[in-house]
């Protein structure tokens, strides 16, 4: 009988469940949305109960479609959306409060006041991040000061804390194991990136007490079983875990240095296979955990940059200025014109990531003529989703000192060839994009796979992974060099900007 893989793919907007065969291949997946909370401005939760049901019902809808037995899946494996923090009680697994989500702003001001006091250096040399509301650790300080009855239940040892991996472990073991895998620990802001291991000096100055937080373990390897599923036996081990931008890494087999992929999505995330050492960025780029293969491995690390606003800008074209019906519509509507006839367009909208940081920055558009139209701000966008990776990449590759040869691309967006003809052309790098486009999942899969023995190790799952298309790079160097000042240039006065 075949085996199967089941991994549970739990995003910011809906939870993805689906099923692979030990050939690699996806034989069902099954999306189940999931209400966002937005209780002010800025403010972003979700309800731990609607997560946990979202996966749930996932699991029971794919196997309704037949592909296998539950008897045949061999293992779980879990990706997740990092940094979103919750608090549950230990004995009744309920939550204390709604899951504060990666998005949330809430802890600005207080991230503001340790810059101020000259943390960010310290949380810069052991976390490998920058000191933002964006990680975990401000966000679990938040809940331990706000969450109903939270100080009568951490005298009596009741409280246990976790990103969204560990509380759906909770879970699926009924509540015998709390566990987080290296990668999500490395998105709290409260983990050594060297010793793989709580930080005291971090606990200490985020306020979060060490013993409500959950064991780190390796990213493969058998770290409990389910029990009391509905719709799954007892037993199946959950032998995979790894954060969504790790996870995509994995399942786009960048196992080498240097190897690097980028998620196109609302933002883009760039990840780079940095080795077996932490490397910390010179310009602002995360130094991040990509995962550990069992107790005995070696941990491989990774830089990661993200802009903020990717296929996000598409979205504004349609929502906010009626441009096209369809986010998809966008291509067609960029190619109408060669290039982007002096048209910048900086999409700042919520400020500017990696590697400038500049959350004050607000869009620009500027160049523009009375020859210029709808076509022309389509293709200067699709152009700034490109040139922004560009920017991350150089750094990248300035940090780590090695030139990389392709970049291998997943996402929404992928699916846009003129945009990955863009990219492959101001980076002056091949794109390469996967057969398999939903890498998380895949990466999920790849290390419950590795963790039970179903595939032996990374160089059989090379052999599975395989290349849909290549984007080969069709500008001319003198070409690129100035498409490139023209971008700098309107980054200046975006950068530059009188602020209201």
């Amino acid at each position: 009988m075949s085996a199967f893989v089941l991994a549970i793919d739990q995003g910011t907007t809906g939870s993805t469940v689906a099923l692979m065969d030990e050939a690699g291949r996806l034989r069902a997946s099954v999306n189940v949305e999931f209400p966002q909370i937005y209780p002010r401005p800025g403010w972003v939760e979700h309800r731990p109960q609607a997560i946990w049901e979202s996966v749930g019902r996932g699991i029971r809808a794919v196997l309704r479609k037949k592909v296998c037995k539950p008897g045949a899946i061999a293992a779980i494996g879990i990706t997740n959306q990092r940094e979103t923090a919750l608090l549950w009680d230990r004995r009744s697994g309920e939550p204390l409060h709604n899951a504060i989500v990666w998005q949330c702003r809430r802890t600005t001001e207080f991230c503001q006041s340790l810059r101020a006091q000259g943390h960010e250096s310290l949380v810069r040399r052991r976390a490998g991040l920058v000191l933002d509301p964006y990680f975990s650790a401000s966000k679990f300080r938040w809940l331990l000061r706000n969450s109903a009855g939270v100080s009568r239940l951490l005298q009596r040892g009741h409280v246990a804390a976790g990103t969204v991996d560990s509380y759906l472990i909770w879970q699926l073991t009924g509540g015998d194991v709390h566990v987080t895998d290296v990668s999500n620990a490395s998105r709290t802001s409260l983990m050594n990136l060297r010793t793989r291991r709580w930080n005291p000096t971090l606990l200490d100055l985020f306020e979060v007490p060490g013993e409500i937080l959950p064991a780190i373990v390796p990213s493969s390897g058998v770290l409990g079983h389910t029990r009391g599923v509905s719709g799954l036996p007892d037993g199946i081990p959950i032998a995979g875990v790894a954060g969504d931008q790790h996870a995509a890494l994995f399942g786009q087999a960048c196992f080498g240095v240097g190897d690097a992929k980028c998620t196109f999505g609302t933002g883009s995330f760039i990840l780079m296979n940095t080795g077996t050492a932490p490397l910390l960025s010179d310009a602002g780029l995360l130094s991040t955990v990509a995962w550990q293969l069992g107790a005995s491995g070696e941990p491989i690390y990774a830089l990661e940059g993200g802009a903020f606003v990717c296929g996000a800008a598409v979205q504004w074209l349609r929502d906010g200025l009626g441009m096209i019906e369809h986010a998809a519509d966008v291509e067609a509507l960029a190619a109408e014109v060669e290039d982007h006839g002096g048209v910048e367009f900086v999409p700042a909208l919520t400020g500017l990531g990696a590697p400038h940081w500049a959350p004050q920055a607000r869009g620009t558009l500027s160049g523009l003529t009375r020859g210029s139209g709808r076509a022309h701000i389509a293709r200067a966008t699709l152009d700034a989703m490109a040139l922004q990776n560009a920017d991350i990449l150089r750094v990248m590759e300035a940090d780590l000192g090695r030139r990389m040869k392709t970049l291998r691309v997943d996402g929404g967006a992928a699916a846009n060839n003129l945009l990955l003809q863009i990219q492959a052309d101001v980076l002056g790098r091949r794109l390469v994009r996967p057969q398999v486009i939903e890498t998380t999942v895949a990466g999920a899969c790849y290390l419950a796979g590795l963790g039970v023995g179903l595939w032996r190790d990374t160089a059989e799952l090379r052999q599975i992974w395989r290349a849909e298309r290549e984007f080969k790079v069709q500008m001319r160097p003198a070409a690129r060099r100035a498409r490139l000042a023209s971008w700098n240039a309107a980054l200046a006065r975006t950068l530059h900007a009188p602020q209201a």
